[in-house]
């Protein structure tokens, strides 16, 4: 059997035993990714699965099951139990479920992909990551690691209601980082992010990091912010880099406007929302400045595709434009629900698991400025970026947030180096204060985004540029 007909199958035999609406996933995902640690390589792991997962849905409740067969027998009992899975919970009366709609097509979708990072050799890579970890080393570091990963997925997708869709999405990346141990005192400098940096691309992507050419430099910052100062602490201007106002994003804005947290459906893994529904198109989230959108369809970027795990198409919406709420992340079950008429937001990270509101690419269009200009305008004020630890809570409103590396900010000119910098806030009150937006836009991609019960990975995006917020407290520890 084909991919197309194991998927064929399995809906056909969920619609036989009594669901409204099925549809079947098939993925087959080739994964690895190596480690190297002080010029040795540590860790190669390299894993391939495939398998199938089909949901039925029955009155107001959905059945899934998966199996790593796609055999027509197989396909056909997965199918089965799903609907029966989904009917035995349908027992308990719940408000009915519907479906947002959605066109169904007949598509196929390839990530760009120039340089195939499963074809380059194992030799190549090892020798990248040994040679700046050796490099860091020399240059003061005394733990210094590297690290690559890459996800290579197929997917072939049949709903009931007419799709058949099968994408190829490639997506890899890495980085390195440099750990200086003192009198009681560990400092930590990472290059270009504090677990690196991906894309749903090619190995290009690694390429253009240049991890050689930052080895010496993160070393040395990470041995000098052992002495530095360490970040004072008060109410003062906030400078923060793109990379950490991408984490910034991810946890105060994406969690917070994912549809099914608003709902109260996602209420066991990192909480609810802070969001009201009933405030949507109307609620002041930040300053005029903020203009979040959802856009799964930016080249290259960690949160794109072409259609999510439901087979709706990729399309760029708003989530905050002008600083007002305006937009979720939704499913096609919870958009109906709030009365929406889209979803294209859900995602697995795997066959065997079930589909659910995931983030895309969440991110903060450009703004009128550069870093220097905001350096420039700050009379007093502290720059901080690279995330080093963060804590957030159940309805994704009270944040803190710790940093790799400071800088004062004295009469516009960027001064000393801080070390453990931190700062904390409550989420619209710190988006409404921010003033100044660079349009030196990155797409910070971020392959550990936990969620769901079963736990879950998701890979999202974040374009981010540095950003200026005012009056924020800096230098508060736990």
């Amino acid at each position: 059997m084909t991919e197309f007909d194991a998927a064929s199958a399995a809906v056909q035999a969920a619609l036989d035993a009594g669901a409204r609406y099925a549809d079947a996933r098939v993925m087959h995902r080739r994964y690895e990714s190596m480690t190297a640690r002080n010029g040795d390589v540590e860790e190669l792991t390299q894993d391939e699965s495939i398998g199938l997962g089909v949901r039925a849905l029955v009155g107001s409740s959905w059945g899934f099951h998966a199996v790593p067969d796609l055999s027509d027998a197989a396909a056909r009992d997965a199918g089965r139990r799903a609907a029966r899975t989904a009917a035995a919970s349908a027992r308990v009366p719940g408000p009915p479920v519907d479906l947002a709609p959605v066109e169904a097509v007949t598509a196929s979708w390839a990530s760009d992909c120039r340089l195939d990072p499963l074809g380059v050799p194992l030799s190549d890579k090892g020798d990248l990551l040994v040679e700046a970890t050796r490099t860091m080393v020399r240059h003061g570091a005394d733990l210094a690691e590297g690290l690559y990963q890459i996800w290579d997925t197929a997917k072939w997708f049949v709903s009931s209601e007419g799709h058949r869709i099968d994408q190829r999405i490639r997506e890899c990346g890495g980085g390195i980082s440099a750990t200086s141990i003192g009198d009681g005192e560990t400092q930590r400098r990472s290059w270009p992010s504090y677990r690196g940096q991906y894309g749903t691309t090619g190995w290009e992507l690694v390429e253009s990091l240049d991890l050689g050419a930052h080895a010496a430099q993160i070393a040395e910052e990470s041995r000098a912010l052992l002495t530095a100062p360490p970040c004072p602490a008060g109410e003062t201007d906030l400078i923060l880099g793109g990379e950490q106002l991408a984490l910034q994003i991810h946890e105060s804005v994406g969690h917070a406007i994912e549809l099914d947290r608003i709902l109260g459906w996602e209420a066991a893994f990192a909480g609810t929302s802070w969001l009201d529904l009933a405030q949507l198109g109307s609620l002041r989230y930040g300053s005029e400045l903020m203009n979040i959108t959802i856009d799964p369809t930016i080249p290259g970027a960690l949160g794109s595709f072409g259609f999510d795990d439901e087979g709706s198409p990729a399309v760029k919406r708003d989530a905050v434009r002008d600083g007002r709420w305006v937009g979720v992340l939704a499913g096609r079950d919870s958009a109906a629900m709030a009365g929406l008429d889209y979803g294209g937001s859900v995602r697995a990270d795997g066959w065997a698991r079930l589909p659910m509101v995931r983030m895309t690419n969440v991110g903060l269009e450009p703004g009128p400025h550069t870093l220097e200009e905001i350096i420039a305008a700050t009379d007093d004020g502290v720059l901080m970026d690279l995330n080093r630890s963060w804590s957030i809570d159940d309805k994704r409103l009270n944040f803190q947030f710790g940093c790799e590396v400071g800088w004062e900010v004295k009469k516009g000119r960027r001064g000393r180096m801080l070390r453990n910098p931190t700062y904390t806030g409550i989420g619209p009150l710190f988006w409404r204060s921010m003033d100044m937006l660079s349009g030196e836009t990155v797409s910070w991609g971020t392959p550990n985004c936990g969620k769901g019960q079963p736990g879950q990975t998701g890979h999202t995006g974040h374009p981010a540029a540095p950003a200026r917020f005012r009056g924020v407290r800096v230098g508060v520890s736990a």
